[in-house]
């Protein structure tokens, strides 16, 4: 037996539960208002990225806007201290019990490939905490937020570049196993 198979799907249900009432919190009760205070979306949402220019309008923004300001400070103080911890917990459990639950002749080898795709949602989650103390140097009044917000952009795509291998794996493996063990077999 496998230490993937062992984790039981109602811990997975629960995390993926608590990741979706953090996130609703994150959206209705920061990224809407500030949208609504501001006309701008949070810099945490644009999936596609974004350069310096755009991190030096968020700076004049907030330091015009106490609101938008204090709403971007309660966001990275709330729950976006425990949003990446939780869906990086989960990411991990789901690629190990996938994986896990895969035959072996269709499972990635080599002990390398593995320990990088069981490292892939941790990198998810540290980049993510980085992206949220850059942000937080960067509109505020620190000496380093030059620096902060030039390496923000790059942050935020790491980010995201993380958390799509991980859902394209996650995708791969539960396609895998459900062509070699068949829809009954699911547990």
């Amino acid at each position: 037996m496998n230490a993937g198979s062992r984790i039981p799907l109602w811990i997975i249900a629960l995390l993926a539960a608590l990741c979706l009432g953090v996130l609703a919190w994150t959206t209705f009760g920061f990224v809407v208002p500030f949208k609504h205070e501001t006309g701008q979306a949070v810099l945490d949402v644009y999936f596609a990225g974004y350069d310096e220019l755009t991190v030096g309008r968020m700076q004049r923004l907030l330091e015009q806007n106490e609101v938008a300001d204090n709403l971007l400070r309660a966001m990275y103080f709330g729950p976006e201290l425990i949003f990446p911890a939780l869906l990086a917990t989960l990411l991990f459990l789901v690629i190990l019990r996938l994986r896990t639950a895969i035959p072996d002749q269709a499972r990635p080898t080599g002990s390398l490939v593995l320990k990088a795709i069981y490292a892939l949602p941790f990198v998810y989650g540290v980049t993510d905490y980085g992206e949220n103390i850059s942000s937080l140097i960067a509109f505020g009044d620190s000496t380093s937020a030059s620096f902060a917000a030039a390496i923000l952009p790059w942050m935020t795509k790491l980010k995201f570049a993380s958390l799509a291998v991980c859902l394209i794996l996650i995708v791969r493996f539960a396609i895998i196993r459900y062509m070699a063990l068949g829809p009954r077999e699911d547990r």
